[in-house]
């Protein structure tokens, strides 16, 4: 597992990448052929409009019955406008005219302006007709598309050489904003696929680094309970041995104190067992509290007196401060009892080596709560394992050894029961100076 599990994170990662470039690349393609689509399309608009306009200069509207005074410049201009396609349609003819191919074409949502420029020698002279937004948009070059369509008179008609060139421009908004707006369910569509594609490789690597972190835990909880069992059946098995021995058997005392050591040694490990197994109860929720008011400070001072043996062995020194006005919670008394044994367990075994253990009991209390402080002069916890002393199974020390025994369930059943009592547990920890444990337990409100 610990060889192929870089391979393949590596693996997955390169196929993520993979996907990720293959779906942008075709939103990419997608956008840039659809935006040639639609260019194609105004061009398509421009020349059929352009074609069918053009057709109207080979021949002459009626007589306007205007008179020319002269036949200088103005008289050859007169004499063109009647063959020009600006002078036979207005403005909104010609709109409409450019709306129907729009349709034609399926570009019904694309806003148009247009303009028909009166031409002279490749140079436009004037604007003759042009819609509202016009000028604007053709200023705007950087964010429009414009297609230009000269509207040259027929061939070998009787206006080839009189009228002027017309030129037919329609602008439209920047291609691409309208080509993104009629992709956008596409491109939502193929977020959502990449943000699937994501979490799925989150919840695979997450689920990876789990089942490895299972499967270490699991080992060191093998060689934990090994060792744990080890020692007590090694010890039975030599006070059996020395059972046996002829002296023994005829010594009352040696029969006594060699029978007195398996009893003790088989209560250890009952008593192992039973973490183990209430532990398996709790992630199970199958624990029936037997809840009643009780005073926590009664208890604390019942769980301390039973460590003052232990701590005179180490010259430590417990110091007790209950202030709590209102010391009565409802809670289940063995496992209120359990819990601050546990932690008052791990400050005598976490103290340092050489150094007289000082450990601290405070409550205090507020109009809803009562709280539980322990601290400790002891070996402090790094930030990493502050995070992780909640988890079951969790140890500092890990693996095959044992300078501090256990199963790495103490700090599990804790934060287990007091929740199951609806209170709180927080941890505070500097490496080399000592922890701090604080519960937070809501006050007994007798019922009316």
């Amino acid at each position: 597992m610990k060889r192929n599990f870089p391979i393949i994170i590596g693996l997955i990662t390169l196929s993520l990448i993979g996907i990720i470039f293959i779906q942008i690349s075709w939103l990419q393609n997608m956008l840039l052929l659809k935006q040639d689509q639609v260019k194609q399309k105004v061009k398509d608009v421009a020349t059929k409009v352009g074609e069918d306009l053009a057709q109207y200069k080979a021949t002459p509207v009626a007589p306007n019955n205007k008179i020319f005074p002269g036949f200088g410049d103005d008289f050859s201009l007169e004499m063109a406008r009647p063959y020009s396609v600006g002078h036979r349609f207005t403005t909104k003819e010609i709109y409409d005219k450019i709306n129907l191919a729009f349709n034609a074409h399926n570009l019904e949502d694309v806003p148009f302006e247009f303009g028909l420029a009166l031409m002279n020698s490749n140079m436009i002279t004037y604007f003759e007709r042009q819609s509202g937004q016009f000028a604007a948009w053709y200023d705007d070059s950087t964010s429009h598309f414009s297609y230009h369509y000269p509207l040259i008179a027929p061939s070998g008609s009787a206006a080839e050489n009189l009228s002027f060139d017309e030129m037919l421009i329609i602008v439209v908004p920047s291609v691409k904003n309208i080509v993104a707006k009629s992709l956008l369910p596409q491109m939502i569509f193929s977020i959502v696929l990449i943000v699937v594609v994501i979490a799925a490789f989150y919840l695979t690597v997450h689920t990876l680094l789990r089942q490895k972190k299972l499967s270490e835990i699991k080992n060191d909880f093998i060689n934990n309970m090994t060792h744990e069992f080890k020692t007590p059946l090694a010890t039975i098995s030599l006070a059996v041995d020395a059972l046996r021995n002829d002296k023994v058997i005829c010594d009352p005392k040696k029969l006594g104190y060699f029978s007195g050591i398996i009893k003790e040694e088989n209560q250890r490990m009952n008593r192992q067992v039973e973490t183990i197994l209430k532990s398996a109860l709790m992630e199970r929720q199958e624990v029936d509290l037997n809840l009643k008011p009780l005073h926590i400070h009664q208890i604390i001072e019942d769980v301390a007196d039973n460590f003052i043996l232990r701590l005179d062995e180490k010259k430590g020194e417990l110091e007790t401060n209950l202030q709590a006005d209102n010391d009565m919670i409802e809670a289940d008394e063995v496992h209120i009892s359990n819990l601050i044994n546990n932690l008052m367990d791990n400050a005598v075994k976490y103290s340092k080596d050489n150094v007289p253990p000082q450990i601290s009991i405070s409550t205090t209390s507020n109009g809803k709560s009562i709280f539980i402080r322990i601290e400790d002069n002891g070996i402090g916890m790094s930030r990493e394992t502050l995070k992780r002393i909640f988890e079951k199974f969790y140890r500092a020390h890990t693996g095959n050894i044992h300078n501090v025994k256990g199963f790495g369930l103490g700090l599990s059943y804790v934060k287990n029961i007091v929740e199951a009592h609806g209170g709180k547990v927080r941890a505070e920890s500097t490496l080399g100076k000592g922890s701090s444990f604080t519960i937070e337990f809501p006050k007994y409100i007798p019922k009316s």
